[in-house]
């Protein structure tokens, strides 16, 4: 299945996948709210950053390099702020990834330091409080509700830590593979193979 997948890239003379992408102008590589800013603070269009991250990500651990054919693009200025832009913009993306990934991790350890402490108040309740209370219906019940409450928050915590680490680690993972990879340029435009935006 993996070398299928492969043989619909070209590779290099070196054995690195080509992701190729064409675009008319270099203006079409990036979204249009921010005409104004600088080529590296500019976001790339979305369906082009879409397109790089879902080819990373069927290449798999394969060395990539993207090659980009730009009709109007000739000036060696225009190159380095296209490489500049490709790295900037995944680097960012690599940081609100790990904000992201931060944040879930902070709440699921709240969600199991909470967890533990219901437990500790549970166990408390159950055999200091109890016996020697004068309503055991009332004081069972509520020790049940604090066992359920606290098992309810473990295991949420750990659904959390156990569901959403590895993807945040592997699109962490992604998006520093693609701000690293080689960026080229293909002279003929016209050439056919290549995504189009």
């Amino acid at each position: 299945m993996k070398r299928s997948i492969l043989d619909r890239y070209e590779t290099t003379p070196d054995g690195k996948v080509v992701i190729d992408v064409f675009a008319p102008r270099v203006e079409d590589l990036y979204e249009n709210f921010d005409k104004t800013a600088p080529y590296h603070k500019k976001d790339l269009d979305e369906d082009l950053a879409y397109y790089l991250t879902e080819c990373a990500r069927e290449i798999g651990r394969v060395e990539f390099v993207i090659r980009f054919s730009i009709g109007t693009l000739t000036a060696e200025d225009l190159r380095k702020r296209v490489r500049t832009s490709i790295r900037t913009f995944f680097l960012y993306q690599r940081e609100l990834e790990l904000a992201s990934m931060k944040k879930m991790l902070r709440t699921s350890l709240m969600l199991f330091m909470i967890g533990i402490v219901v437990l500790g108040l549970s166990v408390w309740v159950n055999y200091l409080v109890l016996p020697g209370s004068g309503n055991l219906f009332f004081g069972k019940l509520f020790a049940e509700g604090l066992t359920i409450a606290a098992w309810v928050s473990l295991w949420e915590s750990l659904a959390t830590f156990l569901i959403y680490w590895m993807p945040h680690q592997q699109q962490i993972g992604l998006c520093w593979r693609i701000a690293n990879a080689q960026v080229l340029f293909h002279e003929n435009a016209g050439e056919s193979g290549s995504a189009d935006l």
